[in-house]
Parts: structure tokens; C-alpha cells; sequence
């Protein structure tokens, strides 16, 4: 028995690895120069190795966009939490989301950019997801006077990932980032 543990301790090790590793390579390189040959270098073990946890690269992303979700519910619940009203609690989440996707581009790209097979806006999109769907229409739900609650939230959320998108890709003016989001929000907020 202790002999299994040990095997299951060291391949959740592993898997870890390989998820920090691709993490690590995505933000220094980008996901299109990371391949499951370089990977497998990066950590010292072979490819067969990789596809013992991961059918593919896809896979990795995926399991790196999970990760990356989780730590997006996180962020956006403080955000909006940790403020004295809705409209604030709205703006902080707003830019958190900005921030968490400066911060963590190539993260923020395997969620949201990456083709997945991670499936969203479905009854059958997994908990996880829809716990982060549920982040933005909490924040956005005080606002929404009438008007279809998920299709508001779905505007927010477009809204901030066309501003995230564009300023990776070095398109908006860096210094008005905050502005923008402040905008955003007196827009929805009015």
C-alpha cells in the first residue's frame, strides 16, 4: 500500500510539473512555441511520459486554463467583495479581470483565446465555469433594471475581454486602462 501512494504521489508531482512547466514556457515563449517535444525537455522527461498524463497539447492547455480559471474566481470574487457598494464592487472586479489578464497573458490566452475543448455558454459547461460566469453576474445583477440578466452579464464580459485582447496585442493605450474600465462601468451602472 505505501508503495502505491508513493507511485500516486509522485505521478500527481509530475502532472503538476508538467502543468507549471507549460505555464512557465506559454508566458516566456508563447503556447505556439510550446510543443509537447520542448516541453518534455523542459522537464526532464520523455514524451511518452507527457501522454501518460495528457493526450496532447490541447490537453495541457486545457488543464492550464482550469488552473487559471480557478485562480480567475478567486480574483474576481475579492474584487467584488471587498468593497462598500455594488458600483464599486463592479468596478474593482473590472479591473481585476484587466489586470489578471496583463498579468497572465499566456494563462488568460489558454482560457480564453486557445481553441478548447472546454465547453462554455452551455447548460453543459462544467461547475467551474459556470462559478466563473456566476462572478460577473453577481457584480453586474444590481444593475440590470429589467434587461436579460445573462445577455448584460455577457456584454460585460465581452466588453472586458475586447479591452484585455486588444492591449496585449498592444492596441489600446496602456496609460488609459483604468479610464476604460471606469467608463465601462458608468456605462452599465447608468
Amino acid at each position: 500500500m505505501p508503495t502505491q501512494s508513493r507511485r500516486e504521489r509522485a505521478r500527481a508531482e509530475r502532472h503538476e510539473l508538467i502543468l507549471r512547466t507549460a505555464r512557465e514556457l506559454a508566458e516566456s515563449i508563447g503556447w505556439g512555441a510550446v510543443t509537447t517535444r520542448r516541453l518534455a525537455e523542459a522537464i526532464d522527461y520523455s514524451q511518452p511520459v507527457l501522454y501518460g498524463h495528457f493526450e496532447n497539447m490541447n490537453a495541457i492547455a486545457d488543464a492550464v486554463a482550469i488552473q487559471g480559471i480557478e485562480e480567475l474566481i478567486d480574483v474576481l470574487r475579492h474584487a467584488r467583495t471587498s468593497t462598500p457598494d455594488a458600483t464599486a464592487g463592479l468596478n474593482a472586479l473590472a479591473k481585476a479581470y484587466l489586470k489578471y489578464a496583463s498579468n497572465h497573458p499566456a494563462v488568460y490566452e489558454a482560457i480564453f483565446v486557445r481553441p478548447t475543448d472546454l465547453e462554455f455558454a452551455s447548460t453543459d459547461s462544467p461547475l467551474l465555469l459556470k462559478t466563473a460566469f456566476a462572478e460577473f453576474q453577481a457584480a453586474i445583477e444590481p444593475f440590470a433594471a429589467g434587461e436579460d440578466l445573462e445577455t448584460l452579464t455577457e456584454v460585460l464580459w465581452s466588453a472586458l475581454h475586447g479591452q484585455a485582447t486588444l492591449s496585449h496585442a498592444s492596441r489600446l493605450r496602456p496609460e488609459l486602462s483604468s479610464a476604460r474600465a471606469d467608463l465601462l462601468v458608468k456605462v452599465i451602472t447608468s
